[in-house]
């Protein structure tokens, strides 16, 4: 997409960001978050002290957000983690694509060396297909660990890559 435009996210992009993250949250289907989160605690879940917050815009509106943090503390922080969200009108549009890339600049730049990814949902078949596309392999399988609201317990991957 030539058109878009990754920037770092400003308190005006709440009702942007919430629009698109309501639907991921209440289908229960991507993220290890609880299902009925209000748009108060959502926001600061993504909006949390550690989190670098973007949002991906086109000409017409925000269509995607994520975040990068360190995936854990002390002598884990040089590894990166993030979560990314698209709304769910401009999904195919390459907008993951741009954020995932973008995503490993920004991390590299504040100093991380590789990306992590803790849980990705076996039966997230377009994200697992995204995240192997840009280099992360998936490292280990956790059987069951993800309640899918359709399908039951499904594994989940751990994907990593060097940056």
């Amino acid at each position: 997409m030539t058109d878009l435009l990754i920037r770092p996210a400003q308190s005006r992009d709440h009702d942007a960001i919430w629009a698109i993250l309501e639907p991921i949250l209440r289908a229960g289907e991507a993220y290890a978050l609880p299902r009925d989160w209000d748009r108060a605690r959502a926001l600061a879940y993504w909006f949390s002290p550690a989190h670098h917050v973007f949002v991906a815009q086109d000409a017409d509106a925000v269509q995607g957000s994520y975040y990068i943090r360190a995936n854990q503390l002390g002598a884990g922080d040089h590894v990166a983690n993030g979560a990314y969200a698209t709304h769910p009108e401009a999904r195919g549009r390459g907008i993951a694509r741009a954020m995932g890339l973008h995503s490993f600049e920004t991390a590299r730049a504040r100093g991380f060396t590789a990306m992590q990814f803790n849980i990705v949902v076996a039966t997230n078949t377009h994200a697992v297909a995204l995240w192997t596309s840009l280099g992360l392999r998936e490292v280990g399988r956790l059987p069951g660990v993800f309640r899918h609201p359709v399908h039951g317990p499904v594994d989940a991957l751990v994907m990593h890559r060097s940056l």
